[in-house]
This record gives structure tokens, sequence and C-alpha cells, in this order.
């Protein structure tokens, strides 16, 4: 039996909305449902994994319960309902054999589903920089809709002001009134989509900005970035190849089993914008020698030192290791050649 009223009220959830934001109260009623009851969000962004993390939720299921209600809408696609937070809970709950779930039902727009679903996951420890890439793509441009809604179109970094009056803030302003006395009045500050979301992040704006870029990465590119093959500031820079070049780079980086350094992806980002980047160029940057893959000997210096000059600088020693490994390599030249 199902254990979540024990410690859960059952006519509201607060849900978490990040970092400098309010925390938001779903009013509503929780009903047991069953899981093909539940459709999952549309583009949900954020991977379910069958890991250690879900085995033990998938346990704790089995012993208590569910504890914590799934959040969902009416499906404005069809019968049944849309799954908005509640993911890892409902793929547990029928790896435990549960059939029915405790979900808060709500009212919910488009916009106010995607940001829910996105401040519900973005709580979890570990994030995959693809999922965090998405998510904020569809925070961010859901709360440009909430704002003024003109241009929806997303922008690479996101400047278009939020117009919506609840989602405005003040300007502390320091000034004198009539009678020369100080004082503090308040002035409205529009605040920037952008910058609204980078507050309840926590993030920078030029980050979100980063983490959307990604998202113009192919999914065979960007599962290296999760896989931590591909560096995130290396990613940044390869999301400005248009789709074919990602293809022939990916092929590329497939076959010589390298990555690009951050100042190879930069000149690859340069010759993409300039028309000049094709398979064959891809090549050739990528054949380059990469400082921190070019082959080091190391000797301790205690072992050398007895057969230098006392006054030789460590350049000096160098020097003349060079030199006597030349000399040896022409006296093996000269011998071969007899």
């Amino acid at each position: 039996m199902d254990m979540a009223g024990k410690k859960q009220d059952n006519s509201s959830i607060v849900q978490d909305e990040g970092v400098g934001s309010k925390k938001n109260t779903f009013e509503g009623k929780i009903q047991y449902l069953s899981l093909n009851q539940l459709a999952d969000f549309k583009n949900h962004p954020f991977k379910v994994e069958m890991n250690t993390e879900l085995f033990e939720l998938m346990q704790s299921i089995e012993k208590e319960g569910v504890l914590v209600p799934l959040l969902a809408r009416p499906n404005p696609a069809g019968q049944g309902y849309e799954l908005i937070a509640g993911h890892r809970r409902k793929a547990a709950s029928k790896w435990a054999g549960v059939d029915k779930v405790p979900v808060m039902v709500v009212e919910l727009d488009d916009n106010q589903a995607v940001i829910a679903m996105v401040d519900s996951n973005l709580q979890r420890e570990h994030i995959k920089p693809s999922e965090k890439a998405f998510a904020y793509r569809m925070k961010l441009e859901a709360m440009k809709q909430q704002g003024k809604r003109t241009d929806l179109t997303l922008s690479q970094v996101g400047t278009k002001l939020l117009d919506n009056p609840t989602l405005s803030v003040a300007k502390v302003v320091a000034d004198y009134d009539e009678s020369g006395e100080w004082k503090l009045q308040n002035e409205p500050v529009k605040m920037r989509a952008d910058e609204m979301l980078a507050r309840q992040v926590g993030e920078s704006r030029n980050q979100i900005a980063r983490y959307i870029r990604l998202t113009y990465l192919i999914p065979k590119i960007l599962d290296w970035v999760d896989e931590g093959k591909i560096a995130f500031t290396v990613a940044v820079e390869l999301s400005y190849l248009n789709e074919e070049q990602q293809y022939e780079l990916h092929a590329v980086m497939d076959i010589e089993q390298c990555t690009p350094s951050l100042s190879q992806a930069n000149r690859l980002k340069r010759m993409s914008q300039s028309g000049k980047l094709d398979m064959d160029a891809i090549y050739l940057v990528l054949e380059e020698e990469k400082p921190n893959q070019r082959e080091q000997i190391r000797i301790r210096s205690d072992r050398l030192n007895p057969y230098f000059p006392k006054d030789y600088t460590v350049r000096q020693k160098i020097e003349l290791i060079e030199t006597l490994v030349k000399e040896w390599h022409r006296e093996q030249m000269q011998v071969k050649s007899r």
C-alpha cells in the first residue's frame, strides 16, 4: 500500500523553482492513477536511466511506497494525463511492480508546465550537459512567451525583455525629497528573460547561452559531451558548425580516435563561418599534434647531476643532453651506412 498520505498533505505540493526564485505551491487534488494513464512530457530533456540511483529508488518504493506524489496535468493531446514531474518515480514504480501511484493533478498551460517540469528536474544531483542545455532552452522560451508575446524565436543568447509585471523587479535608488531629506525609493526595472533565468538557476547569462549552444550539436557529438570525451568549452565552439560539417567531424574523430583541442575547435568554427571547412580541412586540423599529446621523457635530476659541472643551469643541461643524443644518432647512422 502506498504511504504518500503519511508524509504529504493531500491538497498541495511545494515545488522549489531553484536559486533566487520563490517556491511555487501547486494546488490540486491527489489521485491514484495507473502508470499507463501517465504520458511522458513532450520533448522531456531529462533521461531516466537504469542505474544505481534508480535501483535504490525502486527498493524504497517496494518498501514504503511512493512518498511524494507525482505532478501531472490533463493531457492536452488526448486522454489521460501528461506527467510533468516524477518520471524517475514512474520508472521506479514500474520496476517495483507498482501499478498505481499518487499524482497531484493541476491545471497548467504549456508555458507553466514547461517551467514546472524544468524546475523540478534541475534539483537533481547529477545532470548531464545535454539535459541542462535543452532544459535551459525550453524554460527560457517559456519565460519569453509568458512575457510580451512577440518574436517567439529563440535567439542564441536570449536577450528578450520580460514585460509581464509579475516578473519585474525593483531597483532601490537614493534620492532627496523637496525638504532636502535623504530617502530611498523604488524604481521598477524590467529584467531580461536570460537574466531572470540566470538568477533562478545560479548561473551567469553567458554560461546559460553556452549551454543553449549545445542544443545545436548533432546527437552523436552531444553524446560524447555527456560522456566526457569532448570538453564543454570545445563543444560550444563545435556547435557553430553546420549539421553536415558536424557529421563529417564525427566521422573523422571516430576514425582517428581523437577530439579537437579548444584552439582547434575555434579554428574549425572560423573555417566553417568563412566557408572553408570540408572533410579534408577537418583531417588537416585534427592531425596536428597537440601539446598534451607530445610524448615526454622524465629523468630525475639527481641521477644526472654528478655528470654535469656544478655551475650548469637547467637549460645548459638540456642543451648538452640534446647535443649528445644527436651525436650518438649521427654515429649510429654512420655505422649502418658502412
